[in-house]
């Protein structure tokens, strides 16, 4: 059995993603492995965020690891908030003050494009492999529904009529960003270990 380790400490995505691997894997989450400490996350994009907290626990816990970083990039600002999505509206990292800081730029826009992007790094000695999930969208005038956390309630997946927050848990799996980038890497490490 093939111990990695996921680096985060969300139990609902360490389940969600046990049971996608399968059982010739043994997944662990940070308490798992006893890091308590916060996680670097300094790098200027998204990519090398994950890349980061990735490698960190790999070189301070000995594990093969996966990280991940999700932004919300808004085409008439130019990307933003991109790779400060959690922390758009101040280091508080709250979710309400960064939808309002949203909405407020976006006020005088008719171009309400944007898309989450999310993406996995696999770190295990000395090698690195990314897996990007793109989901493309609009941003409404104001937020519908409770579910989901983040930009989510402001989020219209491209071909629905909902938000991400108006949807199921299930529903928004099947087309998330983060469904798209846990597939291609399940499909890494299956080919790679199984």
């Amino acid at each position: 059995m093939k111990a990695l380790c996921f680096a985060t400490n969300n139990n609902n995505k360490t389940e969600e993603i046990r049971a996608l691997l399968g059982s010739f894997f043994l997944l662990k989450n940070l308490k798992d492995i006893g890091c308590a400490e916060e996680l670097p996350e300094t790098q200027p994009t998204i990519e090398g965020n994950a890349h980061q907290k990735a490698q960190y626990v790999f070189d301070n816990y000995g594990i093969a690891c996966f990280a991940d970083d999700t932004g919300l990039e808004v085409e008439a600002l130019n990307g933003e908030p991109g790779v400060y999505s959690a922390r758009y509206a101040g280091s508080q990292r709250n979710d309400r003050d960064n939808m309002s800081l949203l909405l407020s730029r976006l006020e005088k826009s008719n171009n309400r494009k944007a898309r989450f992007k999310t993406v996995i790094s696999w770190v295990e000695n000395g090698r690195t492999e990314n897996f990007e999930g793109l989901v493309y969208g609009t941003i409404i005038d104001s937020p519908r529904g409770s579910n989901g956390f983040g930009y989510d309630p402001v989020f219209v997946p491209d071909g629905f009529d909902k938000t991400f927050a108006e949807m199921e848990l299930a529903e928004k799996n099947l087309i998330s960003h983060r469904a798209i980038a846990v597939k291609k890497l399940i499909n890494f490490l299956r080919g790679k270990y199984a």
